[in-house]
């Protein structure tokens, strides 16, 4: 069987937060005008892709990974590593922060971590996101938290589309309303919510808070997490590397023309942001329009993009790994035929 392009047709949370932006910009059939995150790319129990097409239609991601780990180029981890959303911040999300691998796996039955990071898609004039906060001991900030001073303990920074954000666990962060986000992480739905605004549930009660296992995980003082982008012209595509990191690196392609490129590393995932193209490999070509999502599977080989059309791509790492070699960058440095 030759090595095909996996296409997946998302999965859709309801938030209070939530809006219509998936469906207005990207044209998905959303569950409610509340609609908050696609889970474009997802293995997660709590909401899965299905392959959209091809040999293994209707399978789960979850499925696949346990039933076709060849695909993968059998990555060493007993679940998909990975995470791709689209989020819809309609209204300001929860003051929150996430655990990292170690607190997850004990506190939250075997749960990953959460770092995570975000590409700025779209966002009202003058938008704005809470990033860090400015607390100097675990005291200072359980003080400033019950006193209710936010507009001191938070920092908030401005915002713009073609943005991007590396966001370790540990990190005081809120998407603020107005905007629209791609968010790649570590395979997780672990949230503990620091402040909710008062906000009622579905259930019309205040929304928990998490406050002592937050104050277990958050980063204190606030580390800023600086990633540099890395912009390289190709023949055919810009490529512009935002972060090659501990699990995972995220680069955007900006194809123009006809993009040659060999897939060497154990699998890519790609979600097409903007623009219409066409991928071709050496069994077939396929279409590429805004909202579609994929993997380019392991040993896919060569490849081409052609086109006017913009893809977030990302693949996983192995954190601090000494049984394994550095991956080969190829999509910073695509080989051409």
């Amino acid at each position: 069987m030759k090595k095909a392009p996996i296409f997946l047709a998302p999965f859709f949370q309801e938030r209070i937060w939530g809006g219509s932006e998936l469906k207005k910009q990207y044209g998905y059939n959303i569950p409610s005008p509340q609609t908050g995150e696609c889970w474009a790319v997802s293995a997660h129990p709590n909401g899965q892709s299905v392959v959209r097409e091809g040999d293994y239609t209707d399978k789960t991601l979850g499925e696949l990974w346990d039933e076709h780990p060849e695909i993968f180029g059998h990555f060493d981890s007993q679940k998909f590593p990975l995470l791709t959303k689209i989020l819809d911040a309609n209204e300001d999300l929860s003051i929150q922060v996430h655990p990292n691998d170690e607190y997850a796996n004990e506190f939250e039955n075997g749960e990953f971590g959460k770092t995570e990071c975000w590409y700025i898609l779209d966002c009202k004039e003058d938008a704005t996101m809470i990033f860090g906060h400015r607390a100097k001991s675990k005291e200072e900030f359980m003080n400033m938290v019950k006193e209710g001073h936010w507009g001191d303990l938070l920092q908030r920074v401005k915002i713009k589309p073609g943005d991007f954000f590396y966001v370790p666990s540990g990190t005081i962060h809120a998407l603020c309303e107005g905007t629209l986000v791609l968010e790649t992480q570590q395979s997780s739905d672990t949230t503990y919510r620091v402040y909710d605004y008062n906000r009622l549930g579905q259930d019309g009660k205040l929304r928990d808070l998490h406050l002592k296992k937050a104050l277990d995980v958050v980063s204190i003082p606030h580390r800023i997490a600086t990633v540099e982008p890395v912009q390289q012209v190709l023949q055919g595509v810009t490529i512009t590397t935002f972060a090659e990191e501990e699990y995972f690196s995220v680069y955007k392609w900006d194809v123009y023309a006809e993009c040659y490129m060999k897939q060497d590393t154990h699998f890519i995932i790609g979600s097409v942001i903007e623009g219409a193209g066409t991928l071709h490999t050496e069994a077939d070509v396929y279409p590429l329009v805004k909202g579609d999502h994929f993997i380019l599977p392991y040993e896919l080989g060569n490849y081409m993009i052609k086109g006017q059309v913009t893809i977030i791509a990302s693949h996983p790492n192995y954190k601090q790994s000494t049984l394994h070699k550095t991956f080969q960058r190829n999509l910073a440095q695509p080989s051409l035929l």
